[in-house]
């Protein structure tokens, strides 16, 4: 298979109703998948000797709140022995789990946990699906899209009170005003410090 576009036409009739479709884009093969078949797909790519997709690279999930399924989950693979990249897409809810791929490879157990603890998304068959950045007892899922960047509590650990404490989230540039002229064309007003430069 010498082009991405004969690649993805192999994975295509490989896995006939699991692939969605799939597209060529910055020089980058996307598949999309069935929710139901990832771990089929999975274990395809990585077994199959013309594939040998061995490598898991990386998972994550994508918000699009707008939509009736609003998170694309996402896996990159390697192969090594070809050479080639691959990106993997299904679409999800909160309420529908995704298979987990750590029964295909174990190094997805962590980035997993992630994506449950950033967007809420479920693994169904994890083994030890929980929290894994934010702390005990945090609600919300910060990456989501719709999450507010007001009314949370931020965690830090207090040097003077030797423990670790909790206060309001601060957003200290959120109310900044940006005036987004150009430094080279000169701007509207006089700039600190230049109060004494001729006119």
């Amino acid at each position: 298979m010498e082009t991405l576009n004969e690649l993805g036409d192999y994975v295509a009739a490989a896995f006939g109703d699991a692939v969605k479709g799939f597209a060529v884009a910055f020089d980058e093969l996307t598949v999309e998948i069935d929710r139901g078949s990832v771990v089929a797909v999975l274990r395809g790519l990585r077994d199959d000797p013309k594939l040998r997709f061995v490598s898991f690279i990386d998972l994550t999930a994508v918000d699009y709140p707008a939509r009736e399924e609003r998170f694309d989950v996402v896996w990159h693979l390697l192969s090594p022995k070809f050479n080639r990249r691959i990106r993997l897409k299904t679409r999800t809810d909160e309420r529908n789990p995704v298979p987990s791929s750590t029964p295909i490879f174990p190094s997805a157990d962590w980035f997993e946990r992630e994506a449950y603890d950033m967007y809420g998304v479920l693994f169904s068959g994890h083994p030890d699906l929980r929290r894994i950045l934010t702390d005990y007892g945090f609600e919300g899922y910060p990456l989501r899209k719709d999450f507010p960047l007001t009314g949370y509590v931020e965690v830090r650990y207090d040097d003077e009170q030797k423990r670790v404490v909790y206060e309001p989230v601060k957003l200290t540039q959120e109310f900044r005003q940006f005036d987004f002229l150009s430094p080279w064309e000169g701007t509207d007003y006089v700039l600190p410090g230049d109060e004494k430069a001729k006119q």
